[in-house]
């Protein structure tokens, strides 16, 4: 159940999220040596990311307690107790598939596949870099009194070492661009779908586009950075530099309430993957009308369970219920029923 005060705001995703704030504080105050290494120019970036964890914690505790999420988080977890090590093992192809190929999302169409593949790789990239910069993680340090070679820090760790001039060097100072570049063609692909493709105008939302343009001005304002410093010897460099901190920062505290707050819920789909197959694996449930098997019985059982915790009750006079039908005779009934409100089908 949630649990709400009197603000209306959920007491055990408060706590949550208050845990997630000082997890993050914590590992920014140890990571960066206690504060040594922490750049007090990306104190805002800093805020940014403490809003977006406590928010994203948040809703993601009160999404997870959902009756239809709570079930499924259930059965994904029982489901994957069953046969530990077999689904240990087929773990990372699951990740692979679902979460970083997304395969799923290809047999629809390959255009939405590139769009989201340029667009994933590019903000993975990018997080990889930002976090650990602005948490004071991730530092550089000339080698010895070699003025163009650097070495990388992780907190303490030296890592690699590598010369400014190498290709290592250029890609190592410019991965945010290239991670700017790969949103961007994410972006103008989805743009183009949207404006262009019936299905999509069909079902566009506002949301759409707001996500779109807050990844188009976070890489473009972050290219106009590399442009000022390399190509106009600095000029409104600081202007840019303020703009673009803005865009990041809005764009954090906009992750756990726009269409990208998916990234978080995506995880969840290996637990449906297992759930699934053991349905699969199970006894089936058959169809009351046409006698054909549709659906694993523990799956039916459940949706049943679910729409009564949401009140909806498909049950009939006779004991049936709806849910037991198979889509193929849905569709009939439903065609059937439209033609009954419109005097036939003559």
């Amino acid at each position: 159940m949630v649990n709400l005060g009197k603000s209306g705001l959920d007491r055990r995703a408060l706590a949550w999220g208050g845990v997630g704030v000082v997890l993050t504080l914590a590992l920014t105050f140890l990571g960066s040596d206690g504060l040594r290494w922490f750049d007090s120019a990306l104190i805002g970036y800093l805020f940014g990311l403490v809003f977006a964890v406590f928010a994203i914690t948040y809703r993601y505790s009160v999404w997870l307690r959902r009756p239809p999420t709570a079930m499924l988080n259930r059965r994904g977890w029982d489901s994957f107790r069953e046969r530990p090590s077999r689904n240990l093992l087929s773990l990372p192809a699951l990740i692979g598939s679902h979460l970083l190929v997304q395969g799923f999302i290809r047999k629809r169409s390959t255009s939405r596949w590139l769009a989201h593949q340029f667009v994933f790789w590019g903000c993975i990239l990018a997080g990889l870099i930002t976090i650990p910069l602005t948490m004071g993680w991730l530092h550089f340090q000339s080698v010895g009194q070699q003025a163009d070679r650097y070495q990388v820090y992780f907190s303490r760790v030296g890592t690699v070492s590598f010369d400014a001039a190498s290709i290592v060097g250029w890609l190592a100072f410019h991965a945010l661009d290239v991670a700017a570049v790969l949103v961007l063609i994410g972006v103008f692909i989805f743009l183009r779908r949207r404006l262009s493709d019936p299905g999509a105008l069909a079902v566009e939302r506002s949301g759409d586009f707001l996500a779109l343009a807050g990844l188009f001005a976070v890489s473009v304002t972050g290219l106009f950075l590399t442009i000022s410093s390399t190509l106009l010897e600095g000029q409104f460099y600081p202007a840019l530099n303020t703009l673009h901190a803005l865009t990041v920062i809005l764009g954090l505290m906009y992750l756990p309430f726009g269409k990208l707050f998916h990234i978080f819920q995506r995880p969840a789909n290996l637990g449906v993957a297992y759930y699934k197959q053991v349905n699969l694996d199970g006894p089936q449930a058959e169809c009351r009308r046409c006698g054909e098997p549709f659906c694993g019985i523990q799956q039916v059982t459940d949706v049943q369970l679910v729409l009564e915790q949401v009140g909806f009750d498909y049950s009939s006079e006779d004991g049936d219920n709806y849910q037991n039908t198979c889509p193929g005779c849905r569709r009939r009934q439903v065609a059937l029923a439209q033609s009954l409100r419109v005097g036939g089908f003559g």
